[in-house]
Protein backbone atom coordinates (compact mmCIF):
# COMPACT_ATOMS: atom_id res chain seq x y z
CA UNK A 1 0.00 0.00 0.00
CA UNK A 2 1.72 3.39 -0.97
CA UNK A 3 1.88 6.22 1.64
CA UNK A 4 0.35 9.58 1.51
CA UNK A 5 3.16 11.84 0.51
CA UNK A 6 1.09 14.44 -1.73
CA UNK A 7 -1.34 16.55 -0.57
CA UNK A 8 -3.94 19.10 -3.36
CA UNK A 9 -4.65 22.13 -1.78
CA UNK A 10 -6.96 24.03 -4.51
CA UNK A 11 -6.80 28.16 -3.90
CA UNK A 12 -8.22 29.17 -6.94
CA UNK A 13 -11.67 30.33 -5.88
CA UNK A 14 -12.74 33.98 -5.64
CA UNK A 15 -13.84 34.08 -1.91
CA UNK A 16 -17.55 35.41 -2.55
CA UNK A 17 -18.92 34.16 0.59
CA UNK A 18 -16.55 36.54 2.25
CA UNK A 19 -16.24 39.34 -0.45
CA UNK A 20 -15.53 42.67 -0.17
CA UNK A 21 -12.74 41.54 1.75
CA UNK A 22 -11.58 39.56 -1.31
CA UNK A 23 -11.76 41.88 -3.52
CA UNK A 24 -8.55 42.48 -3.42
CA UNK A 25 -6.38 39.95 -1.10
CA UNK A 26 -6.80 35.75 -2.04
CA UNK A 27 -9.42 34.57 0.66
CA UNK A 28 -6.54 31.78 1.78
CA UNK A 29 -4.54 34.71 3.28
CA UNK A 30 -7.13 36.08 5.25
CA UNK A 31 -5.68 35.70 8.99
CA UNK A 32 -6.75 34.38 11.90
CA UNK A 33 -5.27 35.79 14.53
CA UNK A 34 -1.51 36.55 13.11
CA UNK A 35 -1.56 33.73 10.22
CA UNK A 36 -3.11 33.48 6.96
CA UNK A 37 -5.66 30.64 6.52
CA UNK A 38 -3.21 28.77 4.08
CA UNK A 39 -0.39 28.51 6.55
CA UNK A 40 -2.80 26.93 8.86
CA UNK A 41 -3.85 24.02 6.24
CA UNK A 42 -0.19 23.12 5.31
CA UNK A 43 0.86 23.52 8.87
CA UNK A 44 -2.12 20.63 9.52
CA UNK A 45 -0.37 18.73 5.91
CA UNK A 46 2.97 18.57 7.48
CA UNK A 47 2.20 17.57 11.00
CA UNK A 48 0.31 14.73 8.72
CA UNK A 49 3.72 13.67 7.74
CA UNK A 50 2.73 15.16 4.20
CA UNK A 51 6.10 15.66 2.19
CA UNK A 52 4.74 17.52 -1.32
CA UNK A 53 1.84 20.03 -1.30
CA UNK A 54 0.56 20.99 -4.75
CA UNK A 55 -1.14 24.65 -4.84
CA UNK A 56 -3.99 24.44 -7.66
CA UNK A 57 -3.59 28.92 -8.36
CA UNK A 58 -5.77 31.11 -10.53
CA UNK A 59 -5.37 34.68 -11.15
CA UNK A 60 -4.71 37.06 -8.98
CA UNK A 61 -3.35 34.52 -6.83
CA UNK A 62 0.60 35.04 -6.75
CA UNK A 63 0.43 36.46 -3.05
CA UNK A 64 0.35 33.03 -1.83
CA UNK A 65 3.66 31.72 -3.70
CA UNK A 66 5.15 35.01 -2.35
CA UNK A 67 3.99 33.96 0.88
CA UNK A 68 5.73 30.98 0.85
CA UNK A 69 9.14 32.16 -0.39
CA UNK A 70 11.57 34.00 1.83
CA UNK A 71 11.21 37.69 1.81
CA UNK A 72 15.23 39.13 1.90
CA UNK A 73 14.54 42.81 2.67
CA UNK A 74 12.54 42.21 5.88
CA UNK A 75 14.35 39.22 6.99
CA UNK A 76 17.43 40.84 7.22
CA UNK A 77 15.74 44.03 8.49
CA UNK A 78 14.68 41.99 11.70
CA UNK A 79 18.21 39.87 11.44
CA UNK A 80 19.33 43.99 11.55
CA UNK A 81 17.20 45.21 14.34
CA UNK A 82 17.92 41.73 16.50
CA UNK A 83 14.08 40.64 16.10
CA UNK A 84 14.95 37.01 16.58
CA UNK A 85 11.34 36.12 17.65
CA UNK A 86 9.72 37.08 14.86
CA UNK A 87 12.06 36.71 12.12
CA UNK A 88 12.34 32.69 13.52
CA UNK A 89 8.27 33.17 13.25
CA UNK A 90 8.59 34.01 9.33
CA UNK A 91 11.19 32.10 8.55
CA UNK A 92 9.11 28.89 9.35
CA UNK A 93 6.63 29.89 7.05
CA UNK A 94 8.99 29.00 3.67
CA UNK A 95 9.19 25.07 3.07
CA UNK A 96 12.44 23.17 1.92
CA UNK A 97 13.37 23.70 -1.74
CA UNK A 98 10.99 21.89 -4.18
CA UNK A 99 7.99 20.75 -1.36
CA UNK A 100 5.49 23.44 -2.66
CA UNK A 101 4.82 23.05 -6.25
CA UNK A 102 1.79 25.39 -8.61
CA UNK A 103 -0.30 24.72 -11.18
CA UNK A 104 -3.04 26.68 -12.66
CA UNK A 105 -6.58 26.29 -12.76
CA UNK A 106 -7.24 28.48 -15.78
CA UNK A 107 -11.22 28.87 -15.48
CA UNK A 108 -13.33 28.43 -12.90
CA UNK A 109 -15.12 24.89 -13.58
CA UNK A 110 -15.33 23.44 -9.90
CA UNK A 111 -13.45 22.01 -7.03
CA UNK A 112 -13.26 18.18 -9.09
CA UNK A 113 -11.43 20.41 -12.03
CA UNK A 114 -9.33 22.06 -9.62
CA UNK A 115 -8.06 18.70 -8.28
CA UNK A 116 -7.97 17.10 -12.03
CA UNK A 117 -5.36 19.97 -13.35
CA UNK A 118 -3.29 18.37 -10.43
CA UNK A 119 -2.98 15.03 -12.05
CA UNK A 120 0.45 15.23 -13.85
CA UNK A 121 2.23 16.49 -10.31
CA UNK A 122 0.38 13.64 -8.10
CA UNK A 123 0.69 11.27 -10.63
CA UNK A 124 -0.08 7.22 -10.02
CA UNK A 125 -0.59 7.18 -6.16
CA UNK A 126 -2.65 7.94 -3.20
CA UNK A 127 -3.04 11.47 -2.44
CA UNK A 128 -4.88 14.19 0.28
CA UNK A 129 -6.56 17.30 -0.85
CA UNK A 130 -7.66 19.83 1.51
CA UNK A 131 -9.79 23.01 1.03
CA UNK A 132 -7.73 26.15 2.58
CA UNK A 133 -11.00 27.87 3.65
CA UNK A 134 -11.43 25.05 6.69
CA UNK A 135 -9.00 25.47 9.25
CA UNK A 136 -8.01 22.76 12.26
CA UNK A 137 -6.19 24.51 15.02
CA UNK A 138 -5.47 21.32 17.30
CA UNK A 139 -3.36 19.08 17.17
CA UNK A 140 -3.30 15.83 15.80
CA UNK A 141 -5.63 18.00 12.76
CA UNK A 142 -8.10 16.23 10.75
CA UNK A 143 -5.35 15.13 8.25
CA UNK A 144 -3.10 13.05 10.44
CA UNK A 145 -6.50 11.24 11.62
CA UNK A 146 -7.43 10.13 7.97
CA UNK A 147 -3.40 9.48 7.37
CA UNK A 148 -3.48 6.92 10.39
CA UNK A 149 -6.65 5.69 9.48
CA UNK A 150 -5.69 4.85 5.65
CA UNK A 151 -2.68 3.00 6.99
CA UNK A 152 -5.56 0.76 8.66
CA UNK A 153 -7.87 0.57 5.60
CA UNK A 154 -6.48 1.98 3.04
CA UNK A 155 -8.76 2.44 0.18
CA UNK A 156 -10.55 5.74 -0.24
CA UNK A 157 -11.77 8.48 2.95
CA UNK A 158 -13.12 11.11 3.77
CA UNK A 159 -13.38 13.39 6.85
CA UNK A 160 -16.59 13.73 8.65
CA UNK A 161 -18.60 14.97 11.40
CA UNK A 162 -21.93 14.77 13.27
CA UNK A 163 -24.32 17.93 13.04
CA UNK A 164 -27.94 18.15 13.84
CA UNK A 165 -30.10 16.34 11.74
CA UNK A 166 -32.26 19.89 10.48
CA UNK A 167 -28.91 21.01 9.09
CA UNK A 168 -28.17 18.04 6.56
CA UNK A 169 -29.44 20.42 3.85
CA UNK A 170 -26.52 22.61 4.26
CA UNK A 171 -23.93 20.05 3.59
CA UNK A 172 -22.85 17.18 1.48
CA UNK A 173 -23.33 13.90 3.82
CA UNK A 174 -22.54 10.74 3.85
CA UNK A 175 -24.53 7.11 3.57
CA UNK A 176 -23.53 4.69 5.92
CA UNK A 177 -23.04 1.05 5.60
CA UNK A 178 -21.35 -0.09 8.47
CA UNK A 179 -19.43 1.46 11.72
CA UNK A 180 -16.58 0.69 13.59
CA UNK A 181 -15.57 3.08 16.40
CA UNK A 182 -14.63 6.18 14.41
CA UNK A 183 -14.43 4.83 10.92
CA UNK A 184 -17.89 4.20 8.78
CA UNK A 185 -17.78 2.15 5.63
CA UNK A 186 -20.15 4.10 3.36
CA UNK A 187 -22.09 3.10 0.30
CA UNK A 188 -22.39 6.92 -1.05
CA UNK A 189 -22.70 10.65 -0.69
CA UNK A 190 -25.75 13.04 -1.11
CA UNK A 191 -25.35 16.38 -1.36
CA UNK A 192 -27.23 18.77 0.82
CA UNK A 193 -30.20 16.05 1.37
CA UNK A 194 -33.49 17.45 3.08
CA UNK A 195 -33.38 16.09 7.12
CA UNK A 196 -36.24 13.76 5.89
CA UNK A 197 -34.09 12.32 3.13
CA UNK A 198 -30.81 12.83 4.79
CA UNK A 199 -29.14 8.57 5.16
CA UNK A 200 -27.19 10.26 7.77
CA UNK A 201 -26.64 13.18 9.75
CA UNK A 202 -22.64 13.22 8.99
CA UNK A 203 -21.57 15.91 6.66
CA UNK A 204 -18.73 15.46 4.80
CA UNK A 205 -15.56 18.27 5.90
CA UNK A 206 -12.80 19.44 3.05
CA UNK A 207 -10.28 16.76 3.74
CA UNK A 208 -10.09 13.29 1.72
CA UNK A 209 -7.03 10.50 0.71
CA UNK A 210 -7.99 9.67 -2.70
CA UNK A 211 -6.41 7.35 -4.88
CA UNK A 212 -5.30 8.18 -8.37
CA UNK A 213 -7.83 6.57 -10.43
CA UNK A 214 -10.20 9.56 -9.54
CA UNK A 215 -8.08 11.47 -12.34
CA UNK A 216 -9.68 8.99 -15.28
CA UNK A 217 -12.92 9.96 -13.64
CA UNK A 218 -12.81 13.76 -13.43
CA UNK A 219 -11.53 13.40 -16.62
CA UNK A 220 -14.70 12.37 -17.84
CA UNK A 221 -16.62 14.22 -15.72
CA UNK A 222 -19.70 16.12 -16.96
CA UNK A 223 -20.86 19.70 -15.03
CA UNK A 224 -22.86 18.73 -11.98
CA UNK A 225 -24.27 20.96 -9.36
CA UNK A 226 -24.07 24.53 -10.62
CA UNK A 227 -22.89 23.83 -13.92
CA UNK A 228 -19.65 22.79 -12.17
CA UNK A 229 -18.01 19.67 -12.09
CA UNK A 230 -17.94 18.12 -8.75
CA UNK A 231 -15.65 16.04 -6.66
CA UNK A 232 -18.41 14.50 -5.37
CA UNK A 233 -19.87 13.15 -8.56
CA UNK A 234 -16.44 11.21 -9.40
CA UNK A 235 -16.19 10.17 -5.90
CA UNK A 236 -19.38 8.34 -6.11
CA UNK A 237 -18.33 6.71 -9.31
CA UNK A 238 -15.51 5.33 -7.28
CA UNK A 239 -16.87 4.40 -4.61
CA UNK A 240 -18.68 1.69 -6.51
CA UNK A 241 -15.65 -0.15 -7.21
CA UNK A 242 -12.90 0.76 -4.40
CA UNK A 243 -13.79 1.12 -0.85
CA UNK A 244 -14.64 4.05 1.08
CA UNK A 245 -14.53 5.00 4.27
CA UNK A 246 -15.34 8.38 6.46
CA UNK A 247 -13.43 9.12 9.34
CA UNK A 248 -15.08 10.53 12.61
CA UNK A 249 -12.32 13.15 13.00
CA UNK A 250 -11.48 14.31 16.52
CA UNK A 251 -11.79 18.11 17.36
CA UNK A 252 -13.44 21.00 15.95
CA UNK A 253 -12.92 22.68 12.32
CA UNK A 254 -13.87 26.36 11.67
CA UNK A 255 -15.48 26.81 8.14
CA UNK A 256 -13.38 30.39 7.19
CA UNK A 257 -15.05 30.74 4.08
CA UNK A 258 -18.57 31.96 5.76
CA UNK A 259 -18.05 35.54 7.39
CA UNK A 260 -19.30 33.64 10.87
CA UNK A 261 -16.76 30.90 10.62
CA UNK A 262 -13.88 33.63 10.18
CA UNK A 263 -15.47 35.28 13.30
CA UNK A 264 -15.75 32.29 15.24
CA UNK A 265 -12.07 30.84 14.41
CA UNK A 266 -10.79 34.32 15.37
CA UNK A 267 -12.22 34.37 18.74
CA UNK A 268 -11.57 30.69 19.42
CA UNK A 269 -8.08 30.72 18.33
CA UNK A 270 -7.05 34.20 19.81
CA UNK A 271 -8.89 33.18 23.01
CA UNK A 272 -6.30 30.13 23.25
CA UNK A 273 -3.04 32.08 21.94
CA UNK A 274 -0.44 31.66 24.17
CA UNK A 275 0.31 35.12 24.24
CA UNK A 276 -2.83 37.24 23.50
CA UNK A 277 -5.20 34.46 25.21
CA UNK A 278 -5.57 35.53 28.36
CA UNK A 279 -6.09 39.88 27.52
CA UNK A 280 -8.35 38.69 25.19
CA UNK A 281 -10.72 36.60 27.09
CA UNK A 282 -11.34 39.42 29.52
CA UNK A 283 -11.69 41.99 26.83
CA UNK A 284 -14.78 38.91 25.03
CA UNK A 285 -16.06 38.90 28.64
CA UNK A 286 -16.26 42.59 29.10
CA UNK A 287 -18.07 43.01 25.73
CA UNK A 288 -20.44 40.19 26.43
Amino acid sequence: MKPIRKVVIPVAGLGTRVLPATKSIPKELLTVVDRPLIDYVVDEARDAGIEQVVLVTGRGKGAIEDYFDHAFELEATLKQKSKTAILEEVEKTVPTAGAVSYTRQQAPLGLGHAVWCARELVGDEPFAVSLPDEIVARRPGFLRQMVDAYKEVGGNLVAVEEVPKEDTAKYGVIAPKSRRDNLIEMSGMVEKPAPADAPSNFRIIGRYVLQPDIFQLLEKQGAGAGGEIQLTDSMNTLNGAQTFHAVICDGGIYDCGSKLGFLKANAALGAAHPELGAEFRAYLKEIS
